[in-house]
């Protein structure tokens, strides 16, 4: 039996041997447990699940779970960071990373010093290990929380307001290619799973990921993910081929999960190509977003310039959605902004359409002219008007 595979049937061993242990203890052979059902969970997490960190993964409030040494467990909830009482040792750490990365397929050793990973129930891990640490192996894994499936459900949390709601989702439905920015934990993945909750159903999606974090709910999608070189140093595919052949695979839509490098250029390559996409970057401000964005595809090669880049970019860039964590761990919108599709002087202008002041989204000075809203039986001038009516 694979514990990992078989859940069920571990909890029928595991409530064979509790009632085995509990006739014994009748006879006066064993002590009686104290706790029944916390033995047997105990039991499950140990053989089927991950040990002393299970229960901080079944705890919905808590978003991540990392270990900066065995004896500093940490978690985080509502953004906040929590030092555990969890103490492991360095056997148990690594036990734990080999438990992680079987059904991953993903090795971790000296030529490879760094793992990135899914689990079983879709959480993300990464690993390093010495002598890119100091010592101890440093392992973070990140819970994909998923408190939005669309853009409504922002709204109910505060995130959004429901103007900028029903523009996004205006936006979206009407194809307009948009780059969701922040910085780490500030929550892009589920506003870029809310905003592909609004694609229409009939669309095929085909989602690029380094590693699934995506979960689209879409009818006709496919979710592509890289894959490591093997040991002799072949087989690897990056995101750069991903973006590639997903343009072979019939998209009405293409959804990239993060841009950090070269792929920024087959990225922007797919958006003029006529297939509206979306992507996530990271970002100090929307402004800075498209500054980025201008810059990695010159990591392509040196025959790409920032000649071809920045026009493309004003081009092919429709929106940019800017989230930020404050200092109490509340995630929210801070700014849409309209790529206007000019350049003055080598800089890509915009337009901010909301911005956050005084902690409310509100009504930017911006503007916005497409004419993929009336195509798409919206009127961009009511759903940006002042009064939101």
């Amino acid at each position: 039996m694979d514990p990992a595979r078989d859940a069920d049937g571990v909890r029928t061993l595991v409530a064979a041997a509790l009632a085995d242990y509990d006739d014994r203890s009748l006879a006066g052979l064993v002590p009686p447990l104290p706790d029944p059902g916390v033995a047997a969970k105990q039991v499950l997490d140990a053989v089927a699940g991950l040990g002393p960190l299970q229960p901080y993964l079944d705890d919905p409030e808590v978003e991540e779970v990392w270990i900066n040494e065995p004896g500093k467990v940490f978690v985080a909830r509502g953004g906040r960071p929590e030092l555990t009482t969890t103490i492991l040792d360095e056997g148990q750490v690594r036990d734990l990373v080999e438990r992680m990365l079987r059904a991953s397929g993903r090795r971790l050793d000296l030529s490879t010093p760094f793992v990135d990973a899914a689990l079983a129930g879709g959480e993300r891990l990464h690993v390093v290990i010495p002598d890119i640490t100091r010592s101890a192996w440093a392992v973070n894994i990140r819970k994909y929380v998923a408190r939005a499936r669309r853009l409504s459900d922002l709204v109910a949390l505060g995130s959004l307001t429901p103007q900028a709601a029903a523009f996004l989702d205006a936006a979206v439905v009407a194809g307009l290619n948009v780059l969701v920015s922040g910085a780490t934990q500030a929550g892009k993945t589920t506003m870029l799973g809310a905003l592909a909750g609004a694609i229409p159903g009939a669309q095929r999606v085909i989602s690029c990921e380094e590693v699934f974090e995506l979960r689209l709910s879409n009818r006709d999608s496919v979710a592509l993910q890289t894959r490591q070189p093997n040991l002799e140093g072949a087989g690897e595919v990056p995101l750069r081929r991903l973006v590639k052949e997903s343009l072979r695979m019939r998209p009405d839509r293409i959804i990239i999960g993060e841009v950090r490098e070269a792929e920024a250029f087959d990225m922007l390559i797919a958006l003029n190509s006529g297939i509206p996409g979306m992507c996530t970057l990271h970002a100090n401000s929307a402004r800075e977003a498209v500054t980025k964005l201008c810059t990695l595809p010159l990591l392509a090669g040196e025959n790409v310039t920032a000649a071809f880049v920045i026009p493309t970019v004003a081009s092919a860039v429709d929106l940019v959605v800017h989230l930020d964590l404050d200092r109490h761990g509340r995630r929210a919108v801070r700014e849409v902004v309209a790529v206007t599709g000019r350049v003055e002087a080598g800089v890509v202008e915009t337009a901010e359409l909301f911005v956050r002041r005084e902690g409310r989204l509100v009504r930017g000075g911006g503007h916005l002219a497409d004419e993929r809203f009336g195509r798409a039986g919206y009127d961009v001038a009511a759903l940006l008007a002042e009064d939101g009516r």
